[in-house]
């Protein structure tokens, strides 16, 4: 088997079984059975469990980075909104998944992995790899939500991220009880509901009050 197709194969299978599993409950002998690999044939391009981990989201990650600095590289930046933003990240999503050969709610469940499962390997990792276009995002959604303080601005953005990674994440069920089929436009689709939301999230001036 050619190296890049061992490369690939091992990719899919432990985004895959990540996904589905866990990162602590999926083991490398599980990865090599299902990939069809040796563990040497791991080790040799990855190193270790932690390297493969952080493999698999530099597969989706470099991709969608790409497509986030593009979309905002080109966006009209003339009274830019918040859903502007949010947009241009829908459609990046988009572009990359479909790049990457990877259902979105593979990734879109690491993404929650990554939060609550014990790996700061992973997001140190992540932090500083893509430091670049976190920070520009963060800054231009910052700008639209001034008023806020930024610990408040921060809650707000995991609000975000939350509801997102939710939504992708259980994607087909939602349609299955919404009892529709996925389509080419059924994500497009969601997007249009969860981006106004989303952006409401961030914009909204109700306070709550705790006395």
């Amino acid at each position: 088997m050619p190296q890049s197709e061992t490369v690939e194969r091992i990719l899919r299978t432990a985004t895959l079984l990540f996904a589905e599993r866990g990162f602590a409950e999926t083991s490398m002998r599980t990865i090599t059975s299902m990939a069809d690999v040796n563990l040497a044939a791991v080790n040799y391009h990855f190193g270790s469990k932690k390297a493969l981990i952080q493999a698999v989201f530099t597969r989706f990650l470099d991709p969608l980075c790409q497509h986030i600095e593009y979309g905002l590289n080109n966006i009209d930046k003339t009274n830019l909104t918040v859903p502007d933003i949010l947009w241009v990240i829908a459609r990046a999503f988009d572009k990359a998944h479909k790049q990457v050969g990877e259902r979105p709610e593979h990734f879109a469940r690491l993404m929650n992995l990554a939060y609550s499962q014990s790996q700061e390997h992973l997001r140190l990792y992540c932090s500083e790899r893509y430091e670049t276009t976190i920070n520009r995002l963060q800054g231009l959604l910052r700008q639209a939500a001034p008023q806020i303080s930024m610990a408040e601005f921060y809650w707000r953005l995991n609000f975000m991220l939350g509801a997102s990674l939710f939504s992708l994440s259980s994607f087909h069920s939602i349609m299955t009880i919404l009892g529709e089929k996925p389509n080419d436009d059924s994500m497009t689709q969601m997007c249009e509901y969860l981006v106004p939301a989303m952006g409401g999230m961030l914009q909204s001036d109700l306070q709550n009050d705790a006395s």
